[in-house]
């Protein structure tokens, strides 16, 4: 055994070595993939606070989180459809990201889909 080390100790640092950057690339790869994950989250809700600043900073917006909206009484605007066509556009690109793992999971968010979806105006639209 100890001549087979004499003969073989270069061979034996190589192999170590080689399956050690494996083991590093791996740990890096890894911690990549969760630091973009992250990062497309705070990308994600810096957009869904900018998209959701908009119907707060326009009164004429507001009815589309109302429950008892009539859009037979008062029909949907033009600005309405379009927010609601945003929201939509957005919650696509979250599900897409959501289904490609580019995306950490959130708690309540089906539910707060749904909510929203069910809603009169954009159950409308949709």
């Amino acid at each position: 055994m100890g001549q087979w080390l004499v003969e073989n100790w270069f061979n034996l640092i190589s192999t170590g070595g080689i399956i050690a950057s494996l083991l590093f690339t791996a740990f890096a790869l890894h911690s990549e993939t969760k630091t973009r994950r992250i990062a497309n989250l705070l990308a994600i809700t810096a957009n869904h606070r900018e998209l959701w600043q908009k119907l707060f900073s326009h009164p004429e917006l507001v009815r589309i989180i109302d429950p008892k909206a009539d859009i037979f009484k008062q029909p949907i605007t033009p600005v309405e459809e379009l927010f609601v066509n945003m929201v939509i556009s957005h919650t696509s690109g979250v599900h897409e990201a959501l289904e490609d793992e580019l995306l950490t999971k959130q708690e309540g968010l089906k539910r707060d889909v749904k909510t929203f979806f069910s809603l009169p105006i954009p159950k409308a639209e949709v």
